[in-house]
């Protein structure tokens, strides 16, 4: 199997089949706003998640469930303006799907129409089996999620590592193809053990995109500002952090304010 990196001038659901086909791994990242969108596009990502996490990353709220739609319409819109390549991705917040088939066909629509978009995410197995194919039906794609799914925190009562008991491993198995068959183009597997996600994504035609869940997957999703080490508070096993931007915001910002009482800025070069 070809390992080659094929240069995409913009990545499309067809192109994600065709990066596990050719077994080359897809680079997943969240953004929320115009300006860090555009340089993540500019990295080379291959997909954008406009992920519910903003809930917790941008208005500092627990979970992921307080986000409403039109808030997650206003950061995709703010995203998908940034964007030139990479594939956009909407997560359709707690609240806005698990009604029914028709409440979860109108929500995909509205990110569809109102941000640009290019697919929504859903949580779930075959409980949202219906929506999913609805959703799919009416032409708009749909990216998958199971394992930890951070909505349902409540129910699970802990972050802790899905699906290490056999039965639930089972499930998550016979999930990942249901939603395969409802028409999904791809699955998020959030913190499964390795194994599992392998077996998994060796069963399945679409891309599994992994997040704790090992290196034998056919892509890896991050927070963006996890990554960028902006939130120091969140230290998972599976993060790496790129950097320290959290070290370096604060040291720029306490050197302007030196500057600004030491009457150092502006200087005379910096004043008409």
């Amino acid at each position: 199997m070809s390992t080659a990196k094929k240069n995409y001038k913009k990545v499309t659901t067809h192109s994600l089949a065709e990066m596990k086909r050719n077994g080359e791994k897809i680079a997943m990242l969240t953004a929320y706003d115009f300006t860090l969108a555009g340089l993540v596009d500019k990295g080379g990502i291959d997909v954008i998640l406009v992920g519910d996490s903003a809930s917790n990353v941008m208005a500092g709220h627990e979970t992921t469930l307080p986000i409403t739609l039109n808030q997650m319409i206003d950061h995709a819109s703010s995203v998908v303006r940034a964007v030139d390549r990479a594939l956009v991705v909407v997560d359709l917040p707690f609240g806005s799907y698990q009604g029914n088939p028709t409440e979860a066909l109108n929500s995909s629509i509205r990110i569809m129409k109102e941000t640009g978009g290019h697919s929504v995410k859903l949580e779930g197995g075959r409980t949202v089996m219906d929506s999913v194919t609805r959703i799919v039906n009416a032409g708009i794609p749909v990216m998958g999620h199971l394992g930890l799914t951070p909505q349902s925190i409540y129910q699970f009562g802990t972050y802790t590592v899905r699906a290490k008991e056999d039965e639930e491993a089972k499930r998550l198995k016979e999930d990942a193809l249901a939603l395969q068959a409802a028409g999904c183009f791809a699955i998020v597997l959030e913190k499964i053990p390795a194994h599992l996600a392998k077996v998994v994504s060796e069963s399945l035609h679409i891309p599994t995109i992994g997040i704790g869940a090992g290196p034998d997957v056919d892509g890896q999703v991050l927070v963006l500002h996890d990554m960028l080490g902006m939130n120091t508070d969140f230290s998972p096993r599976f993060l790496r952090r790129y950097l320290n931007l959290s070290e370096s915001i604060q040291g720029a910002v306490s050197s302007y304010v030196g500057d600004v009482k030491s009457k150092d800025f502006p200087s005379e070069d910096e004043s008409y």
